[in-house]
């Protein structure tokens, strides 16, 4: 049986390298350990085993482990810089060997490398065995859940360390390609962000990603589309149009997948 309460002590150890006063870093454990919860609740829906519900937490606990010295080193969360924290994480615990602390058994580990290396990605590409990607999905869904949370209550400033500017985000506009990808009812290239808005509107795209339709009704029941769009006071006329029209697109998407 795995053991998740071994996983955890091994994490914890692991973070004392880092400082836990930075809020970028609570951000992250915070959100770890969310993700665990719903990856917990996505697993028992879906009426996976014991071991796989472990698994998935397991995978969860593990997900963002490159995330805490991508923000050492560069003091923010962008993946397109150089710094991949799902390349990394997949490498200090695969090449590096560190997967042991966490898990004894080997015969996980292929799930484990596919989930990780598969989480922050445009889309899942390459894996075709079923276990392999229905946890590939788990943890994406998962992921993305809680990034609605996360980007409904912390600081703009943790969020989007990068590029947030308080004094001109009332007043940006959306890419016309952000834009158009979003009524297509698309996920947002990385590349193809411009504004600060382009970010907010790349998170609401996340929905477009969801796989299982639990994930959907979780997104609806907690109202999250709303809530972050309302986040922001958009002060051009023709933002809070298209912020409309996002609106309009991603509930009516949801009333679609809705089961």
């Amino acid at each position: 049986m795995l053991d998740f309460e071994k996983a955890q002590k091994a994490f914890q150890e692991y973070l004392q390298q880092y400082d836990t006063q930075d809020g970028k870093i609570v951000l992250k454990i915070k959100h770890t350990y969310a993700v665990v919860e719903k990856s917990e609740y996505l697993a028992k829906c879906l009426k996976l085993d014991q071991n796989h519900i472990q698994l998935a937490k397991i995978i969860a606990l593990l997900h963002d482990i490159g995330r805490f010295e991508q923000v050492k080193q560069t003091e923010n969360f962008s993946d397109v810089d150089g710094f991949d924290h799902a390349k990394y994480g997949v490498k200090i615990l695969f090449e590096d060997g560190m997967i042991r602390k966490f898990v004894d058994e080997t015969g996980w580990d292929n799930i484990i490398h596919d989930a990780i290396e598969q989480h922050n990605q445009y889309e899942i590409t390459g894996i075709l065995a079923k276990m392999n990607l229905l946890h590939c999905q788990i943890i994406r869904d998962a992921d993305k859940l809680d990034n609605f949370r996360v980007k409904e209550e912390e600081p703009f400033e943790n969020i989007f360390p990068q590029i947030y500017n308080p004094e001109t985000i009332e007043y940006e506009t959306i890419s016309p390609k952000v834009y158009k990808d979003f009524m297509e009812r698309r996920c947002i290239l990385a590349k193809d962000r411009q504004t600060q808005l382009d970010y907010w509107v790349c998170c609401i795209a996340f929905l477009f990603d969801l796989n299982f339709s639990i994930s959907i009704q979780y997104v609806r029941d907690n109202h999250y589309v709303d809530r972050l769009l309302n986040r922001i006071n958009y002060r051009r006329e023709e933002t809070k149009k298209k912020i409309e029209n996002i609106r309009e697109c991603a509930n009516e998407y949801m009333e679609e997948r809705g089961e």
